[in-house]
């Protein structure tokens, strides 16, 4: 396995900017997530490292030596794509024996077998080898996917949003067997997704891309706990984190239109967003503020109330079922230690 660098990596298609001096790295043995909403670049990333399209600037390293004049097959990378590319009128055993059976490998028989074998243990799809891939489920088709992938041994494993045409449970299923690849075959994977619940749930580290723009780059403690400004804030965390206007008065944070006063950031803006996680609004007996429940979203294992503070609504999540219910006065607090401050153009300023 390689570790991967991009320096300053930039990309126009006519007019349109797709990447704009986009720099940072995917160690070895890494599982990397590339977040970001629809548009921001993250395929265009995956294709520039694949070599199918060329950068207008920048360079391309695997471990150290750049790669930017080196065809896709050259590249020794493997590319699991959105859709399934798998041949309807193979077995699922010649699909994923397909790519070792190239000229350009040329591999002996008894080694593709061992090698289909292996990836379909790991995958548990063995008991699908000799059936056609036309006959096989969403999940089932996006296993072989992957283990066409998987066989190929690669230096680096480029997935291009592999689990978003899957329903949930399937999604839940495949990021379970993804990480387990990752961790016991120590492959380097660069993953990309809008999925803020995949990007948290299988990266050791997270790239945020914005518009053609790496924003931040961290563990997915980094960028839930210390995002680097209002859009990463909003990128993560289910549901979304509050984000409410507020001014500095004798060294209490006033929230615009709210009863709530905070303890005041150490900046010297005036004014600026400070920003709670739903987790860190809790509704208690002896909560220091008091607000009206305007809705409640029962999910089961949590249940999202929406509380009224004068013109500001806040999200608190409290677990399991409640018997709070529109209209009910309901006291609340709000952890101090976990607010999150942004100026007035977005940009992380400090915590309490």
């Amino acid at each position: 396995m390689s570790n991967v660098t991009l320096q300053q990596i930039t990309k126009r298609f006519r007019q349109v900017t797709a990447l704009e001096d986009v720099s940072f790295s995917v160690n070895h043995g890494e599982f990397f997530v590339l977040l970001g909403p629809t548009g921001a670049g993250k395929t265009t990333t995956l294709r520039i490292i694949a070599g199918l399209e060329k950068q207008d600037a920048g360079s391309v390293l695997f471990d150290g030596t750049p790669v930017d004049g080196l065809m896709p097959a050259d590249r020794d990378i493997a590319f699991v794509f959105q859709q399934y590319s798998l041949y309807p009128t193979m077995t699922v055993y010649d699909n994923l024996a397909f790519p070792l059976r190239s000229p350009l490998r040329k591999m002996p028989e008894a080694e593709i077998k061992e090698r289909v074998t292996r990836a379909a243990d790991i995958l548990r799809i063995s008991h699908l080898l000799d059936r056609k891939t036309a006959r096989l489920s969403g999940g089932e088709m996006q296993r072989v996917s992957i283990g066409r992938a998987i066989v190929r041994e690669p230096r680096i494993y480029l997935m291009d949003e592999p689990l978003s045409n899957l329903d949930a449970k399937l999604r839940e299923s495949l990021r379970v067997e993804l990480q387990h690849i990752q961790k016991t075959q120590s492959s380097t994977i660069l993953f990309v997704t809008h999925d803020q619940i995949e990007a948290l749930t299988m990266s050791d580290r997270i790239g945020v891309l914005r518009e053609g723009r790496i924003v931040q780059v961290g563990t997915p403690n980094d960028i839930y706990d210390r995002p680097a400004d209002t859009f990463v804030a909003q990128l993560v965390g289910s549901p979304r984190i509050n984000l409410l206007p507020a001014r500095r008065d004798n060294g209490t944070v006033l929230v615009q239109d709210s009863p709530l006063h905070l303890p005041a950031p150490k900046t010297t803006h005036a004014q600026f967003l400070v920003g709670i996680r739903p987790e860190d609004v809790k509704p208690v007996p002896d909560g220091a503020f008091s607000g009206t429940v305007a809705l409640t979203e029962p999910l089961g294992v949590e249940t999202i109330v929406h509380i009224r503070a004068g013109g500001q609504t806040l999200l608190s999540i409290v677990p399991g079922l409640t018997d709070l219910r529109i209209g009910d006065e309901v006291r609340y607090s709000v952890a101090p230690e976990r607010l999150h401050y942004f100026d007035p153009e977005g940009m992380r300023i400090t915590s309490s």
